[in-house]
This record gives structure tokens, sequence and C-alpha cells, in this order.
């Protein structure tokens, strides 16, 4: 219940993990608009800002449904994407509905036993064309980000075929994966102990990682969210 406004909503069923499925009576995407703010990630302790709506988001977001940026992404302007373009860089997007499990940090002794919450995904038929048109021509996948590494890893066969669909992915990358798609990643630098540093580390190795982020302390470079980024080779 607000000021001027009643919303009604029903539990309809309990999670395994004890979260809720929540049934409203409503427009809810009317009421997150009116009276939601802006989802900044736990670590930033303090409240949503109006800059936040711009800065926390990418120029290329066009569908609602993550509760978190991909926050490599952020660096990007539309002037970069189309001086990227001009210089004969092709791009293209994919869609993952990022969840809180995200900020779930690794507690078990062995990773093997982490479990990802699922998050749903889309790759599209010209999106999946897109893909294979370059790797067919010799170009390299660059991933933008933690989150289209899952989404281009999940879509893809045992034997490295990118098929458009659509689904739910619980995929956990981790030191030992064999990449099938992805060749080089843009990425923010990320808390430890999070299955998004493990992901980055199955990809450049824990050695590479470990000096990478010493440089970065050295260099003074900032962290997480709204911090600086590495290019993945």
């Amino acid at each position: 219940i607000f000021e001027e406004e009643e919303v009604v909503a029903i539990v309809a069923g309990v999670q395994e993990d004890g979260t809720r499925i929540v049934q409203f009576d409503g427009d809810v995407s009317g009421l997150i608009e009116r009276r939601g703010a802006i989802p900044l990630p736990p670590y930033i302790q303090r409240d949503p800002t109006e800059s936040d709506a711009e800065r926390y988001q990418t120029v290329y977001a066009r569908t609602a449904g993550a509760i978190a940026a991909p926050t490599a992404g952020l660096h990007f302007t539309g002037e970069m994407l189309e001086s990227l373009e001009s210089e004969g860089v092709d791009r293209t997007t994919v869609l993952l509905h990022v969840g809180p499990g995200t900020f779930k940090p690794v507690e078990v002794q062995d990773v093997v036993n982490h479990r990802m919450d699922a998050e749903y995904y889309e790759v599209t038929d010209l999106a999946a064309e897109e893909i294979e048109k370059t790797r067919a021509s010799g170009g390299r996948i660059v991933a933008v980000g933690t989150t289209s590494v899952r989404v281009l890893e999940s879509q893809t066969d045992t034997w490295g075929r990118l098929g458009s669909g659509s689904g739910w992915t619980d995929i956990f990358i981790y030191p030992g994966h064999s990449f099938k798609l992805v060749d080089a990643l843009l990425t923010n630098f990320h808390l430890p102990r999070s299955t998004l540093l493990m992901l980055v580390s199955a990809l450049a190795g824990r050695e590479l990682i470990r000096e990478a982020y010493d440089e970065a302390v050295r260099q003074e470079y900032r962290f997480y969210s709204y911090g600086d980024a590495m290019l993945i080779t």
C-alpha cells in the first residue's frame, strides 16, 4: 500500500531456496516505474540517485527484465559504437535477464557443488546468423560482459555451432571449462569468491587474472559496477 494507491499481491508459491513467487492484481510494470528505484548492487552502499537512472544502464539495452546492469557495457557510448562500426567491427546483441543470484558468493569448498540461479536468455535468428558469419570469415567473437558469455556458451552446441533460441540457463563457468564459442572478453573487475571472477579465470587462467588484479591495485583502477574494465584476449 502506497500513499494514494493500493496494490494487492498474493504469494503464489515458494521456491526450494525460500524465494517467493508473487502475483500482483494489476499492472506491475507501471507500479515499478512509479514507485521503484534503480537496483544498485548491494556493495554500493548508498541510495540510488536520479543520475543512476542514466549511468547504470547501457546505451543499447532495449528489454526490461534484469535486476542488474551488464556493467561491462556501461563503458560504451553511442559515439564509440559508431566508431567501432566504421572500423569494420560487427556488432550484435543477445539478451540475459540478470537475476539476484549474480551477487551470491560461492560458499562451498568445492566449486563443483555451487548451484547458479537460472536466468532467462534469448538469441535471435539475426544474432545467431551474424555470429556464425563472423566465425566463418575467420573473425573472433568478443563478448562484452560475463552475461554475454553465459548466453553464448549456453546456446552453443557440443560441435561449436550457435543456434537461435531462448530458455533458462544455470550454467556455471569456472576454471576447467572448455569454451565453445567465445574468444575474448571485455569485463569489469569483480568481487572475490564470486562466480564472475571464476568465469574470467576460466578464460584467462588464474595466474594471469591474479597479475591483472595486482596491476589494477597498483594503478588505482576502480573495481566493480562503476569501475574500470579489462580486455581478455
